[in-house]
């Protein structure tokens, strides 16, 4: 008897074992961390950007008989970033009506094209339709957060881009907008690798924790070495080849001297746009772009850097 007991004891104590190891093996494998991408962070950029900036290049290059296709798509970019920037207003405690801001927008910019002297008038109605569409949509508590987040994302990434298709419409269109792409791309990619390699002075901690003076230092000197290499290879093309794919007619000092202005501009609109994100307590404004985050996150250099362009070419020509 006392043998037939063991023996049933010691069965049980295999098949406790038998659990006791499935248990262990379960829990390892469940603690296994998952498969990482193999792409880090700065390729993921690099592959972004390379088909992002030749598919902008052939957009302001290679269709200039169809300004209505540039158009379509700066507002498809302007739409995104309202898209990103109402989400941020709304981690905020705004409920703003999306559809109809971004109905807005498209308005705003086919308003533009087909009457481009009406721009302001228009802007004026969408917003202050914005307002009464807000007056019965939004609760009491909540209309004027609603109404403010609205009316200001049609001037935020709305009024500010309708510069870009204003611009490319001048006589040396394409080249500007170039001009305005390359000096605000080159600045963003010097203030990012100078700023890792020998940034220590803080530029705006409260604002943007990395960004450094030795960032934007480098960052001018980007733009500038980008704006001096755009009127080397408008005299080559010129000279050379005898090609007009880039027109640049005023001094050279000139056009240092907007590189500059630019590069003031984009940097503070980066800044800007980081403050947004800081008060709604978030990183990146999206992630639609690997290794850059959302589509505001890569356009907020250019909402202030592109009208400042623009008004400095308007008060050029006038006086």
């Amino acid at each position: 008897m006392s043998s037939l007991l063991l023996d049933c004891l010691s069965h049980c104590l295999e098949r406790l074992d038998l659990l006791a190891g499935l248990a262990q093996a379960i829990r390892v494998v469940t603690r296994t961390p998952p498969r990482q991408c193999i792409l880090t962070l700065g390729m993921k950029r690099i592959l972004t950007a390379l088909v992002l900036i030749p598919s902008v290049l052939l957009l302001v290059f290679l269709w200039p008989s169809w300004p209505w296709l540039f158009t379509l798509a700066v507002a498809a970019v302007a739409a995104l970033a309202g898209w990103e920037y109402l989400g941020l207003a709304e981690r905020r405690g705004a409920k703003p009506p999306r559809v109809a801001v971004l109905v807005a927008i498209f308005v705003l910019f086919a308003g533009n094209f087909e009457y481009p002297d009406q721009t302001a008038p228009i802007f004026g109605g969408l917003s202050l339709g914005l307002l009464v569409y807000c007056t019965f949509r939004s609760s009491i508590d909540r209309m004027m957060a609603d109404a403010a987040a609205s009316v200001f994302c049609l001037l935020y990434v709305g009024l500010t881009l309708i510069a870009l298709p204003a611009l490319r419409e001048q006589t040396n269109g394409p080249s500007l907008v170039a001009f305005l792409l390359c000096v605000v791309w080159a600045g963003d990619i010097a203030a990012l690798y100078v700023g890792r390699g020998w940034g220590r002075l803080k530029l705006a901690p409260s604002l943007s924790p990395n960004k450094t003076w030795e960032g934007t230092l480098g960052s001018m000197a980007g733009s500038l070495l980008a704006a001096g290499g755009l009127l080397g290879l408008e005299h080559l093309l010129t000279t050379q080849w005898n090609k007009v794919w880039l027109s640049f007619p005023e001094d050279p000092w000139y056009w240092l001297g907007l590189a500059v202005l630019v590069n003031v501009a984009a940097q503070a609109g980066d800044l800007a746009e980081s403050a947004l994100k800081r008060s709604a307590g978030v990183k990146d404004s999206g992630s639609l772009l690997p290794g850059h985050g959302g589509v505001l996150d890569r356009v907020d250099a250019l909402l202030l850097a592109a009208p400042v362009l623009w008004y400095a070419q308007v008060i050029h020509l006038r006086f």
